[in-house]
């Protein structure tokens, strides 16, 4: 007789996919498979596109200072000043502990606390932004989760090692690229459990507890007991090979993060700060909560419902304040990860131009604040913004139109005369380059020129008539201006001058005039 062929794992699947549809209908249906796992609800972030042996090579060799860490930091995150601070050390000591591990096993059998980290803070504030950027900087997997999907509706046959196993399909399935990953978990706070709150669910206390083992040093079976999948693999390997093997992954050098708003944290504080030093003349008075939020202690945290070991496996506490508005506009100007970026490249996509206007990223940045989501509200207020202009814009003849207060303020009357009237789309553009050019002229002469609404219409009628760029035909039209008012402020100390039509129409005649009276109103000397 002819041995049985021995099904494929997808060929399992199908055939258990159909006994449960014909024995139950459509009522119960096996869960899509990922490599592997369960599909969840979890935040993947694949390192950077770089072959494994290279990123590996990369993370061992990791030898940037924290000031190095931060500096890279700037560049995407604006503001959070303490917080990027901690951050860079913890990430510092954490991958030069792995790095020196390896070039010394020894080391591993030292005492060493792992940085692993809690971080306090609103929503919005950029706590997943900054984890995120830190990992693409090292070079490692990077999971996020939120930890209400273990306490509340728990994983499709899962738990918290998930988030390890997780980093292993980040890795291609490469145990050593994933050891070297981060995992964040956020809203833990949602899983504190305070002994004070009768009959309050206390599952959290379970996911603190499991996470507790992680977070240490343990050694997590890469096929769940709770998986279909993994369990169909092992009957698989056993009937080929007579027996089943059990590929673990060790947590030592995983850096864990939590994170979350922890809302009443800081009454806790405020008991503990006036207790501490109530009757010692202490000054607590303190209107800013931010700031007592900086001063939580791990007693703190402990009474908000966290277990003592499970805040001991988190040396590292990194408070993240509230973004002003002040923030907002450099986040929106500055940041290398600016959301401007992605709605300049939506729009150059439909052979649209979008510029935008300091005062414009600022009215943006106060409807932002308003929101009262951190940068979140960002794009919230950018999608307001410009859908329609998105909907409206493609297949027009509008190929460039500029983002300032009046549209922020009045965006479908700003899109209403973009369609209609040609004048006010050419006026609006024409207006930020005079600006740029008087910015250039600024910076080159300190002479301050600043362009009356009769000159730009003026300059703009030319700039059309000729078929040449604005920009250049101011340079060409006002050549001679930066030497010739160079020599008036000189005589008379003026450096600020109005360009207007008449300036426009006879652009050498009035500079003669200006220079001749410059000398006219020369102070007698001595």
């Amino acid at each position: 007789m002819a041995a049985k062929k021995i099904p494929t794992q997808e060929e399992l699947q199908e055939d258990l996919a159909e006994f449960l549809r014909q024995k139950y209908g459509d009522h119960v249906q096996l869960g899509v498979q990922v490599q592997g796992h369960a599909e969840r609800e979890t935040e993947v972030e694949p390192p950077e596109s770089e072959d494994n042996e290279e990123l590996k090579r990369r993370i061992l060799e990791f030898d940037m200072t924290p000031k190095e860490v931060k500096a890279y930091l700037d560049r995407f995150v604006i503001g959070q000043e303490d917080s990027k601070r901690a951050l860079a050390i913890a990430i510092c000591d954490h991958y030069n502990h792995i790095r020196e591990c390896e070039h010394d096993p020894e080391l591993r059998e030292a005492d060493y606390s792992k940085q692993n980290v809690l971080m306090v803070g609103p929503t919005g504030v950029g706590k997943t932004y900054l984890i995120r950027t830190l990992a693409k900087l090292v070079g490692v997997p990077f999971v996020k989760a939120d930890a209400t999907k273990f306490s509340e509706t728990g994983y499709v046959g899962g738990n918290v090692e998930d988030l390890v196993r997780d980093l292993v399909t980040q890795a291609d399935g490469d145990l050593e690229l994933a050891q070297y990953g981060i995992v964040y978990l956020d809203e833990v706070d949602k899983v504190a459990t305070p002994p004070n709150i009768i009959g309050r669910d206390v599952s959290g206390r379970g996911v603190q507890m499991n996470l507790l083992k992680l977070m240490e040093e343990t050694d997590v079976d890469l096929r769940s007991p709770f998986d279909p999948t993994s369990q169909m693999q092992a009957a698989m390997e056993f009937q080929k090979k007579g027996k089943v093997e059990k590929p673990t992954i060790n947590t030592r050098y995983i850096l864990f993060i939590v994170s979350g708003a922890f809302t009443n944290l800081v009454d806790l504080v405020k008991k503990r700060a006036h207790k501490t030093t109530l009757g010692f003349g202490g000054n607590v008075e303190r209107d800013d909560d931010a700031e007592y939020l900086a001063q939580a202690i791990s007693e703190d945290f402990v009474k908000f419902g966290f277990e003592p070991e499970f805040v001991g496996r988190l040396p590292v506490h990194v408070f993240c304040h509230q973004l002003s508005v002040g923030h907002l506009f450099e986040i929106l100007q500055h940041s290398e990860g600016s959301i401007i970026r992605q709605y300049e490249r939506a729009f150059r996509a439909y052979g649209v131009e979008v510029i935008f206007e300091e005062e414009g990223l600022q009215a943006i940045a106060e409807l932002a604040h308003e929101e009262k989501t951190g940068a979140r509200g960002l794009m919230t207020v950018c999608e307001r913004l410009f859908r329609d202009f998105k909907y409206e814009l493609p297949a027009t003849d509008v190929t460039m139109f500029v983002v300032n207060r009046e549209l922020a303020d009045s965006p479908a009357d700003v899109l209403e005369r973009l369609l209609a009237d040609p004048g006010f789309r050419q006026r609006s553009v024409g207006r930020y380059i005079l600006s740029r050019y008087a910015a250039k002229f600024l910076e080159e002469t300190e002479i301050e020129l600043e362009f009356a609404e009769d000159a730009i219409d003026a300059l703009c009628d030319k700039a059309v008539g000729s078929g040449d760029e604005l920009f250049g035909v101011a340079l060409t039209m006002f050549h001679d201006y930066e030497h010739g008012l160079s020599l008036v402020r000189r005589n008379t100390g003026k450096a600020s001058f109005v360009i207007t039509r008449e300036v426009v129409e006879n652009p050498d005649g009035v500079l003669s005039d200006w220079i001749r009276e410059s000398y006219t109103d020369q102070e007698p000397t001595a």
